[in-house]
């Protein structure tokens, strides 16, 4: 599948039905593949982080996460087709290894959540394999021993589908960094879906999703770890939004 260029990234864009299938064609390949998931905060994060930014050039993958994105690409006159967030996609690629008797495996969240999560889902989709979850303990990437735990934890179990719930951006390095060790077909780095799939987290309302202000209604949930995220570090989007404009410019202006 061809990328097409976006601002300090390369993405797939693509519209989320074929990106399901995408996936599943990626897990028939079985050759170590990791999808990530921009947003705002990816792209700051990437301007600034060397080797954030080579995870991101290696992924199979790159599904475009956030509203902002697409109407910068209108900006661009190059539009992303579709915004495809991980708590979209999440369920859909449960429903998908359901269907397809693919086994999946949970990473991440606090104690109990990717539990609880995968017991919601298999309520949802009867079929769903979910054969182990694990919340690594804070500072786990430190720790060799329980790095080597995390990865004979999932290879015991040999799933097919890896889904990462470690927080930006380290859920993206663990998938770079770890990918030819853990056997498995593909990995996603999904963020916050197992909190929302478990309720300990509600989803924007689709009028806010829709306009863009998912940023806000998890700012007015979690305000005090989302506050810099959200109101100081990403504002130098703004910032970038001009810089590859006027990159893009400069090079139609020399074709």
């Amino acid at each position: 599948m061809s990328k097409m260029n976006f601002m300090n990234i390369k993405i797939d864009n693509v519209t989320l039905k074929e990106a399901i299938i995408e996936i599943k064609n990626l897990i028939v390949y079985n050759n170590n593949a990791y999808v990530v998931t921009p947003n705002v905060d990816h792209i700051v994060k990437i301007e600034k982080d060397k080797e954030f930014k080579m995870i991101y050039d290696a992924a199979d993958m790159v599904l475009t996460d956030g509203k902002p994105l697409v109407w910068i690409s209108k900006l661009y006159k190059n539009p992303i087709k579709e915004k495809i967030s991980g708590s979209d996609l999440f369920p859909r690629i449960c429903e998908m290894a359901a269907d397809n008797g693919y086994k999946m495996y949970f990473l991440g969240a606090t104690e109990g959540v990717a539990r609880k999560a995968a017991d919601n889902l298999i309520l949802k989709y009867p079929k769903l394999q979910v054969v182990g979850t694990y919340s690594p303990p804070f500072g786990y990437e430190k720790d060799e021993k329980e790095v080597e735990k995390i990865i004979s934890l999932i290879n015991t179990e040999k799933p097919e589908i890896l889904i990462v719930g470690l927080g930006t951006p380290k859920q993206e390095k663990f998938m770079y960094k770890y990918r030819t060790r853990i056997g498995v077909p593909i990995s996603l780095g999904l963020g916050a879906s197992f909190d929302f799939e478990a309720g300990v987290l509600r989803r924007a309302p689709r009028f806010m999703s829709e306009h863009g202000l998912e940023w806000l209604y998890r700012l007015c949930q979690e305000p005090k770890r989302m506050f810099k995220r959200y109101i100081i570090d990403d504002m130098y989007i703004i910032k970038l939004i001009w810089k590859y404009r006027k990159i893009a410019e400069d090079k139609k202006e020399t074709v």
